[in-house]
């Protein structure tokens, strides 16, 4: 990363454009536009912003709503409000609290979904926590997974280590209040030495220990070491291997 400690600021203040290119500080306060690449140290939209271009920085924040056209590059990146990434995002840590989209893969070391997600392509990092929904086009796959359901997840295969889905005190919300939204993470696959899992709709489960908890809807369980299964839960045919 280029050296940007005794670079200027660039701030927007009201309405405003400007181009890109390599600062200590970005912050877009009101309704602003940077057109081109930029590097820098801190990264901020309070307002209305967009990049047209690719960023790299230190730490970054939405808070409001802002569109970024290229792909980031940050140590930290946090989505506050409504964020929308139109390429790859490669983070260390990662935080989702409001309503975010990556147009490309996700890859990071720390990933938390506290909103709702969506990644168009694959998700990828050491550690995944979900308290919210998702939707992962592709690949999730992460040393640890921890979700807690409280709307409508999906990932087209999931796979890592240590793997545990359960119904969150929001998805609990959703049924007191009847709400139309499903609480359910849905998958083809499902892949890890540890699985503890419910409310999960797949048809591949494959590890060496498996919990099926309440609410599952399983084709085939694979397991090389211990099965379990839960009364409601509905397992069409499950095999030690």
């Amino acid at each position: 990363m280029v050296n940007v400690e005794n670079k200027g600021n660039l701030v927007i203040n009201g309405m405003g454009s400007s181009g890109g290119g390599t600062f200590n500080k970005v912050l877009i306060n009101g309704k602003g536009n940077v057109q081109g690449d930029v590097d820098c140290n801190d990264f901020s939209i309070n307002g209305t912003g967009s990049v047209t271009g690719n960023i790299k920085g230190e730490h970054g924040k939405i808070n409001g709503s802002g569109v970024i056209e290229g792909s980031i590059e940050f140590d930290r990146f946090t989505i506050d409000g409504t964020g929308s990434i139109r390429g790859n995002v490669k983070v260390n840590k990662m935080t989702i609290s409001g309503k975010g989209k990556v147009g490309g893969n996700l890859k990071g070391e720390e990933i938390k979904i506290r909103g709702n997600a969506t990644i168009e392509e694959d998700c990828e990092a050491e550690e995944f926590k979900g308290e919210g929904g998702f939707a992962i086009g592709g690949l999730l796959n992460a040393d640890i997974i921890d979700i807690a359901i409280a709307g409508e997840c999906r990932a087209k295969e999931i796979g890592g280590q240590t793997i545990k889905v359960k119904k969150g005190i929001f998805g609990f919300l959703n049924n007191l209040f009847k709400s139309v939204y499903p609480v359910s993470l849905k998958t083809e696959i499902i892949e890890a030495d540890e699985i503890e899992i419910e409310y999960t709709h797949a048809k591949m489960v494959r590890g060496k220990n498996i919990n099926i908890g309440p609410n599952c809807e399983i084709d085939v369980v694979e397991y090389t070491g211990t099965f379990s299964q839960d009364p409601s839960a509905k397992v069409k045919e499950a095999r030690k291997m």
